[in-house]
């Protein structure tokens, strides 16, 4: 699968999730409970499950010329698509 395709599913969740905070700062945040479910998943995923994966990037990309706060910052951004898939990119 292309590293592009890869990336776009960390975007489109953080998208969503600004997308949610956006419509409850407006009070309209949708009654679905489907959806306000998949939220707070998303949620967990992106911000706690990220963050995990930091020290791990920090590891597997040390010496490879990438600054700690760098690796740091698109880990917690794209995730383990970030950094497993340098080599491809």
């Amino acid at each position: 699968m292309k590293v592009s395709v890869l990336r776009a599913i960390p975007v489109l969740g953080w998208l969503y999730l600004a997308m949610g905070i956006l419509l409850a700062a407006s009070d309209r945040a949708p009654a679905n409970r489907l959806l306000r479910a998949v939220f707070w998943i998303d949620a967990f995923l992106s911000i706690v499950v990220h963050a995990a994966q930091i020290p791990a990037a920090l590891r597997a990309t040390a010496g490879t010329g990438h600054s700690p706060v760098t690796t740091a910052a698109m880990t917690q951004i794209f995730g383990i698509t970030w950094w497993k898939t340098q080599e491809a990119a």
